[in-house]
């Protein structure tokens, strides 16, 4: 007797042990990232930046709405229509100044494309460029765009995918945009919540890739079955399928993905992003997976995509992937990916991954340990665009985190509820007629965006209280650009069902920086897949081009490093698409430099 008392005292510490580390998690990080108050140029010294909110005083007043969809589905309307606040940038009428463009998705609700006028502000020509009106019954709603120069005309296109047909604008010298969707040969529908730009056989031409989240038979508008949710929370796959478009280099493409190996799972892909991970010279996709395991994808030659995520180290314990990101984070030469998850105190701790190359990692197939908790970028919240900046110049990539799933009434929680229909069986949870009514509650939300700053060390902090940018919305999409040319990168951030939220960055005007802007002459004219080795310090530092990245969002075109108070820079190696390596010697630094691909070296 006095044994099995003992037995159940054991046990019930465990379970108050067990329950109470996340809650101790929290309060440990509270304390580690008090929050410093003081004025600006305080805050500027002690951590070399402040985001000031300068939304009200740009021009920009975009309201993202979420999509309504079949009325089956009303019940559980804000978990279905979670998505599709997407910023993406590009200089679209090569002034020399970024502009904007954000995704609403409601039927009738504009797009925006937020034209830079140089001096700070900005003024939405979406209507008159032929771009703002694409959430329409019967061909879809928008959940995001990304922007590359199919044609090699030097003008970034741009392309918009949503729940439906997915649409091609080709840009008219920046006078304005001619929809080519139906003569490029895209699909009718594609339920899709990602895509990017990249030259996956390194022939000169965009290609583009798309990813299925729900299944592509699957109209949410019109829905035919209700069994259309995940068939599981872990495993599931009835999922979307991803697509790769080959350019034809003649304004066409042509669906290669059952041929390049894409078509191997049917996970539901929630982010998806492109580097050259194993340093073969050509792009490697790695998929972030809603309800299952994340997955890479290498790039064989141009010819075929060999799926290694488990033998990386990435494929093995199922989470909630949203976000992808590359960023060498050590400035060693070496890509760390870091992909958001969901982790809400008491209820589900799943953590962020912060992925790096393990020691064991060489050859065509690179290895990965999660360091995430080590280096203290793993306890999020409801985690969306998780994006690595150097908000301060100091050479470190830092990371912004957009967190928050649905706000709705205060003190309601839906949780509970989700719990009981996600861990049931696949029957109850495929079908959405067994997912409870949300009834105005709130799931997940009131959440603060995520700023954590790279001491250079090994280690982040947390700062976002401190610095400006602790933004309490349903953030979705993240995008950075230099809006003034002075070397600071600022940040839009969408949000769902909400404003837009855009962040001038101040930074120590003591710390330097460099930039270029490539331009493709035998590779693709965006430039998109170059790869950029930095040497400074005794420092190496790889970033790319990208044609977008991290939760439905592309950043400016530019590649930009900070140096802090280093005021040289040795050299920057640049391996274009094409084969070609240029090496350019001591580049004077802040400023950016425009670099054209040469024929030959």
């Amino acid at each position: 007797m006095k044994k099995e008392l003992l037995n159940q005292i054991i046990v019930t510490l465990i379970f108050l042990l067990l329950v109470s580390v996340p809650f101790g998690m929290k309060k440990y990080e509270e304390i580690t990232n008090a929050v410093f108050v003081g004025e600006m140029e305080e805050i500027i010294e002690r951590y070399g930046f402040y985001l000031e909110d300068v939304t009200s005083n740009v021009g920009v007043d975009f309201v993202h709405q979420r999509a309504t969809v079949d009325e089956k589905l009303h019940h559980i309307l804000p978990q279905i229509s979670s998505v599709g606040a997407s910023v993406s940038i590009a200089d679209f009428n090569r002034n020399g100044f970024p502009d904007i463009y954000l995704t609403s998705s409601e039927f009738s609700a504009k797009n925006a494309l937020y034209m830079n006028l140089g001096d700070g502000t900005f003024i939405d020509v979406a209507g008159e460029m032929g771009v703002a009106d694409l959430n329409i019954p019967g061909l879809g709603a928008s959940m995001g765009s990304v922007w590359g120069d199919y044609n090699n005309n030097g003008y970034e296109d741009l392309f918009v995918y949503r729940w439906g047909k997915p649409e091609l604008f080709r840009n008219e010298g920046g006078t304005g945009f001619t929809r080519v969707s139906d003569e490029a040969g895209l699909p009718e529908h594609i339920n899709a919540n990602t895509a990017f730009w990249f030259d996956y056989n390194n022939n000169g031409y965009l290609d583009l890739f798309v990813g299925g989240y729900y299944h592509e038979e699957v109209n949410l508008f019109d829905l035919s079955d209700t069994r259309m949710m995940p068939d599981s929370y872990e495993y599931a796959t009835n999922g979307g399928l991803n697509y790769l478009f080959e350019n034809q280099g003649d304004g066409t493409f042509v669906d290669v993905s059952e041929k390049v190996g894409l078509h191997e799972t049917r996970r539901w892909t929630l982010a998806a992003a492109a580097a050259d991970i194993n340093d073969s010279g050509y792009q490697d996709i790695v998929l972030a997976n809603d309800y299952g395991v994340d997955e890479i994808f290498i790039n064989r030659g141009g010819e075929y995509f060999f799926n290694t995520g488990q033998e990386a180290g990435l494929g093995f314990v199922p989470k909630s992937g949203m976000s992808v990101d590359f960023g060498d984070i050590l400035n060693q030469g070496q890509y760390a990916i870091y992909i958001t998850n969901i982790s809400e105190a008491g209820v589900l701790m799943q953590g962020n991954n912060l992925w790096v190359p393990s020691r064991r990692s060489s050859g065509e197939i690179p290895r990965y340990r999660n360091i995430a908790g080590n280096m203290g970028v793993e306890i999020g919240e409801w985690g969306y665009a998780g994006k690595f900046i150097d908000f301060n110049n100091d050479g470190y990539l830092d990371l912004y985190v957009a967190n928050g799933y649905v706000s709705d009434e205060p003190d309601t929680d839906y949780w509970y509820d989700y719990a009981r229909v996600v861990g049931g069986n696949r029957n109850v949870i495929i079908d959405a007629t067994n997912w409870p009514a949300m009834e105005g509650r709130t799931f997940s939300g009131y959440q603060t965006n995520k700023i954590w700053i790279n001491d250079g060390a090994g280690r982040f902090r947390e700062v976002a209280r401190s610095v400006g940018g602790a933004l309490a919305l349903d953030s979705r999409s993240i995008a950075y650009a230099d809006f003034t040319g002075n070397g600071s990168l600022d940040i839009v951030v969408a949000n769902q069902n909400q404003p837009v939220t855009i962040y001038r960055n101040h930074t120590n005007p003591n710390h330097n920086w460099i930039g270029f802007d490539l331009q493709g002459v035998r590779s693709n004219r965006s430039a998109i897949g170059a790869t950029l080795f930095l040497h400074w310090d005794g420092k190496v530092t790889k970033k790319h081009v990208s044609g977008g990245e991290a939760f439905s969002s592309q950043n400016q075109r530019q590649v930009h490093f900070g140096t802090g108070l280093i005021t040289e820079v040795e050299k920057v190696e640049i391996r274009w698409p094409s084969g070609i390596v240029q090496v350019i010697e001591y580049p004077e630094i802040n400023q950016y430099h425009l670099v054209t691909e040469p024929i030959e070296l």
